[in-house]
This record gives C-alpha cells, sequence and structure tokens, in this order.
C-alpha cells in the first residue's frame, strides 16, 4: 500500500490545534480531504505539527476507524503503511506516535 496521492482528493476541512486521540494539542494541524470511491467515499486525514508531518490516516468515511496509516519520520520520511489506526502514547507533556519499527516520535511538547 503506498500514501494515497492527495491530488485525487477534495479538501474537506482544516482543523487548527487539532486532537489525538481526545487530547488537544497545540500546534498540531489535520486537515482532511474526501473523494468519492465507487458508492463509498474515501476520506484522508493528514496531521503536521508546528509545519512538520507526523502522520497520514485513510480509510471510508462509512468507518468507524482508519483502515491504514503512515508515520512521517523527519530524518528517514515516510515510513510502510502499516494497517489500521496509528498507535498514540500520552505523556504528561507530550504525545507520540509509534513508527514501524516500534520507536516514538513526539508529536507535541
Amino acid at each position: 500500500m503506498t500514501l494515497p496521492d492527495l491530488t485525487a482528493y477534495v479538501p474537506h476541512r482544516i482543523t487548527a490545534d487539532a486532537d489525538f486521540e481526545g487530547t488537544v494539542v497545540p500546534g498540531l494541524r489535520a486537515e482532511f480531504f474526501r473523494r468519492p470511491d465507487g458508492d463509498r467515499i474515501a476520506s484522508v486525514g493528514r496531521y503536521s505539527y508546528l509545519g512538520r508531518e507526523v502522520l497520514m490516516a485513510w480509510g471510508f468515511v462509512d468507518e468507524q476507524h482508519c483502515r491504514w496509516h503512515a508515520v512521517h519520520d523527519p530524518v528517514d520520511g515516510w515510513q510502510a503503511t502499516v494497517d489500521g489506526c496509528p498507535d498514540i502514547r500520552k505523556n504528561p507533556d507530550t504525545i507520540e506516535v509509534r513508527t514501524p519499527t516500534g520507536a516514538w516520535l513526539p508529536v507535541g511538547a
């Protein structure tokens, strides 16, 4: 699975200071895109923190959870696509997302 080509999608909405798993993260920007896919609507969420790409998650709007996601490592670029929603952990001062290698990348501080 490769990352979705956002040029095939239409912007749906943008949320500044978006939330991760119910926790608002100041500086986290979430952009949502949609496109028809047969009788369904495909959806992509692209997240960045203070201008740095963090992750993309995608699937269909009629599903409760994302089908796939990919994490962006600032050193190594986009990591491999993973099934399901990203693993996220909350610490007192940060939120982190797990890469396919098991490393935790900070999202907010």
